[in-house]
Formats: C-alpha cells, sequence, structure tokens
C-alpha cells in the first residue's frame, strides 16, 4: 500500500476519532495500515493502484493476472483487459508480467463508501486496541457493494 495512501487513511481515522495531529501518530498509523488491508482483503480487489509483477509459466493459453482490476499491462506482449478488469496475458515461455492494478488512483479518488468504511474499521482497531471486539456491522454494509467473488476460477472466452 502507498505510504500517502496510508497517511490519508490516517488522518481520516484521527478525524473520526477527534485526535489532534501527531496524538498517538505511530498507533492511528498502524490502524489505518491494517484497515486499509482489511478492506483490500473484504473487497477481493486492489483499492489504491500500484504496479504488481505475476510470474507466469509459458502456455499456449491465456493465464489470468493475480491482481483486480487491472488498469493496465506494462509488459510488452499478448495482453488483454475484459470489462470486469481482469487481466490476461499469454506467453509461450516463462515470463515476469508488470501491470497496474487497482480501483483508484489515490486516497482522494476512492469511492466514499469505501474510504468511510476504513476510518471506521480504524477507528475501531484504535479504540480497541488492548481486547478483542466485533468489527462494526456498518464497515461491511460500506464496503459490500465493492466486494468481488468468484465460485470458480477465472476463463477467458
Amino acid at each position: 500500500m502507498p505510504l500517502a495512501t496510508v497517511t490519508a487513511a490516517a488522518g481520516a481515522v484521527r478525524t473520526l476519532l477527534r485526535l489532534e495531529e501527531g496524538n498517538e501518530a505511530a498507533l492511528v498509523e498502524r490502524a489505518a495500515g491494517v484497515a486499509l488491508g482489511l478492506a483490500e482483503s473484504f473487497c477481493g480487489q486492489m483499492l489504491v493502484a500500484r504496479v504488481v509483477e505475476d510470474s507466469l509459466a509459458g502456455r499456449a493459453a491465456w493465464q489470468a493476472l493475480s491482481a483486480l482490476p487491472v488498469q493496465t499491462i506494462l509488459t510488452d506482449g499478448e495482453g488483454a483487459i475484459d470489462r470486469d478488469g481482469r487481466g490476461w496475458f499469454r506467453t509461450a515461455e516463462d515470463a515476469t508480467i508488470h501491470y497496474r492494478a487497482g480501483l483508484a488512483q489515490d486516497w482522494a479518488s476512492l469511492p466514499p463508501e469505501i474510504a468511510h468504511g476504513v476510518a471506521i474499521m480504524g477507528a475501531h482497531l484504535f479504540d480497541n486496541r488492548d481486547a478483542a471486539a466485533v468489527p462494526p456491522a456498518a464497515v461491511a454494509a460500506l464496503w459490500r457493494p465493492w466486494r468481488r467473488m468468484r465460485l470458480d476460477g477465472p476463463r477467458r472466452a
């Protein structure tokens, strides 16, 4: 996760908690980073765009790239991006594929529901750092529309 994204998320957590700048900054930043990771795991996609590297074995068939949603494939060759943001690449030899994936370019361009859910989750983690507590149901409700799930593996037509 880009450091600028974690810092911006920490600012949103700090605002929600009504903490002053610098007050327990390391804990807030850690909680924000964990909340961002939880959001990516829950949603099943990268939230903020960054460059990803996949190693693919040489095959005649199309192979799915691991991260979603793919914005652009940076490696020259036979690549494609389908309407769902799944990246595909075909290579006859073993290759390392570089591509850019993510839902938004930065924290500011994230959908507000995701960003607010991250702030709520970060505040929850900060407030409950010494005890196990059930995460707020509102977080799942905010993230659920952005969740990507598959029951089978990706297939290219």
